[in-house]
């Protein structure tokens, strides 16, 4: 059977089924009729030899006796019985004309006579022969009629059972069609959860999948939406003190007011300029851009990459920046991502050092995994603030190092998506603060 394109599974489930069920239903009728026409051939061959031996006797029948037959011929399959004695001359015969004659054994036989095949059963005894006959043709139609009504039945189920299957079908495909229609009916901001009530275990875990992908999805348009709201925020300070800036500039007399105004103006587009790569930074490490497959990454190397490009800013101001121990363990991640956690780290620790401060930079295997650990002699950070440094743009009061308020945000992201975790705490060697990263080590 050939079986049409369908894309829809309750499509393909009824064309496959009705077409088990049809073939089946074939099947099942062949059979039955085939065995039902053996059953009527046992049958009719019994009821031939109990006919046969039920004439059996010990005193043979003579000429006198015998019955000539009606005149008729075999009619509708009926038996034709015939008896011959010992030496072989019939004295009875149900009908005339058209008999078999006397076969030559016992038992079953197919004989030919005038054109027509018989069915044969002899039986013989001291004194007498005696044999019925019947046509094949005529039994074997008495056969298939007996097996049509052995058959009929079987071949009415068959449309009972298909419009079954339709049902069953129907019914159970019934919440994959709900679910097609909660999800068809939702607005495009409508984020909420479907329904998983009375779903079957083969669709529930594909709607739950869908649910945590929606929520994944709410999740980034929320994070997207507050990013926004932040950055717009933001850049309105650097833009508005751009702009009075440039009004300073142009309302300049002499040269040397405008140089001071082109010097702020210059600082000005540096920290607007800084701003904009932390938020382009942000942006990229919450929604993963820099992913990719993770790769074995010696922590130590980034450390170090990170080390030398702030190396020139501690040195203009005195600072001892180095690196006190390395260990190169290496942990599954992206090189990059991890060369700019390190890269804030560092530079933070810098910014809030004073001239001729300590910054210390380690990288160390321990038992509970691979430690970046970065000290200064700094202020330190109050405890009332440890909690809320790693939100985006915020900044500890009283700070004098300008700043986004991105740094230690942008590490909680990378930190995150490393399955790692940064600790705030005092430096207990240099008296400032202590930032620790811890990495899982790769198996």
């Amino acid at each position: 059977m050939s079986l049409p394109v369908a894309h829809s599974l309750r499509a393909r489930l009824l064309w496959l089924l009705f077409g088990a069920v049809s073939l089946g239903a074939i099947a099942q009728a062949v059979i039955v009729y085939r065995t039902a026409v053996q059953q009527a051939d046992a049958i009719i061959d019994f009821h031939m030899q109990q006919m046969a031996l039920s004439l059996r006797t010990g005193t043979p029948l003579s000429n006198h006796g015998a019955l000539s037959g009606r005149g008729l011929g075999v009619q509708g399959g009926e038996f034709v019985l015939q008896v011959w004695t010992a030496d072989g001359v019939r004295v009875f015969q149900s009908i005339d004309g058209g008999a078999p004659p006397q076969p030559a054994g016992e038992g079953f036989s197919e004989v030919q006579a005038e054109g027509t095949t018989f069915r044969v059963f002899t039986v013989r005894t001291p004194s007498q022969t005696i044999q019925v006959a019947q046509e094949v043709a005529a039994r074997g139609e008495m056969a298939g009629a007996l097996a049509w009504r052995t058959v009929v039945p079987t071949l009415f189920m068959a449309p009972l059972l298909l419009l079954a299957v339709w049902w069953v079908v129907s019914r159970s495909l019934a919440p994959v069609a709900r679910v097609r229609t909660q999800v068809a009916a939702r607005q495009a901001q409508d984020l909420a959860p479907v329904s998983a009530a009375g779903l079957p275990d083969e669709i529930r875990p594909l709607v739950l999948e869908l649910n945590l992908l929606l929520a994944r999805v709410k999740t980034a348009f929320d994070t997207q939406r507050n990013f926004v709201a932040d950055a717009a925020h933001e850049l309105r300070s650097p833009l508005a003190a751009l702009k009075l800036q440039l009004q300073s500039l142009q309302r300049a007399a002499d040269p040397e007011t405008r140089e001071v105004a082109v010097t702020r103006l210059a600082a000005g587009i540096e920290r607007a300029t800084r701003l904009v790569e932390q938020l382009m930074l942000m942006a990229r490490q919450e929604d993963g851009a820099s992913a990719g497959a993770m790769e074995p990454v010696a922590l130590a190397e980034a450390a170090r990459v990170a080390l030398a490009d702030v190396l020139p800013l501690a040195r203009a101001r005195a600072i001892d920046l180095g690196l006190v121990h390395t260990d190169e363990t290496r942990i599954a991640g992206h090189g990059e991502a991890l060369r700019v956690l390190a890269g804030n780290l560092i530079d933070n620790a810098v910014k809030y050092t004073p001239d001729s401060g300590h910054v210390d930079v380690a990288v160390r295997t321990l038992s509970d995994g691979v430690h970046l650990v970065v000290e200064d002699s700094g202020p330190g950070i109050p405890a009332e603030d440890l909690a809320r440094v790693f939100d985006r743009f915020y900044r500890v009061p009283g700070s004098q190092t300008t700043g986004s308020g991105l740094g230690l945000a942008i590490v909680k992201a990378i930190a995150e998506r490393h399955g790692a975790t940064v600790s705030l705490d005092k430096s207990v060697r240099l008296g400032g603060l202590k930032v620790d990263a811890c990495f899982p080590v790769t198996a």
